[in-house]
């Protein structure tokens, strides 16, 4: 006995066949070409704060075609490329107060850059000053440690 196909509807009802068209507007739905553009972010640093110890992912998305390149700033200061750079932000493990100040993230690619920032703060468990000694110069400096809010 040759095998016949089963059907779940009628006996009678032929087999249905794949629709082959020669449309090439049909045929190239699937592969679409990204139009080239200069980065945007989509979704840009928001300000925050940090304790001592805690851990902080600042957040980024950024759209452009090629593909954006990330480049990180504290304070003006280039961060150098790590691991805990990563396409959507900055972990920044362990926070001290030295880590509060002004992140900026620079988005490039060959057709532009944008950039946003904003501050991360610190929360102390105090607000008197920290008095700190300079082991290098034997100075007393007051450090406060405090919230600082920016419009940008």
């Amino acid at each position: 006995m040759a095998d016949v196909p089963k059907s779940s509807s009628s006996p009678n009802a032929p087999l249905k066949k794949a629709k082959i068209t020669s449309d090439p507007v049909s045929q190239d739905k699937g592969s679409k070409t990204q139009e080239p553009s200069a980065p945007v972010f989509t979704r840009k640093l928001r300000k925050a704060a940090v304790g001592a110890g805690c851990d902080i992912r600042l957040r980024v998305s950024v759209s452009g075609h090629p593909k954006p390149v990330l480049t990180w700033y504290h304070n003006d200061e280039l961060l150098p490329p790590s691991e805990a750079q990563e396409s959507g932000g900055l972990w920044i493990r362990d926070c001290r107060t030295t880590d509060a100040g002004l992140y900026t993230c620079l988005a490039t690619n060959e057709l532009g850059e944008a950039s946003c920032s904003a501050v991360l703060g610190w929360r102390g468990e105090r607000a008197d000053p920290q008095i700190l000694r300079s082991r290098q110069q034997g100075l007393l400096l007051a450090v406060f440690v405090s919230l600082r809010i920016c419009c940008i």
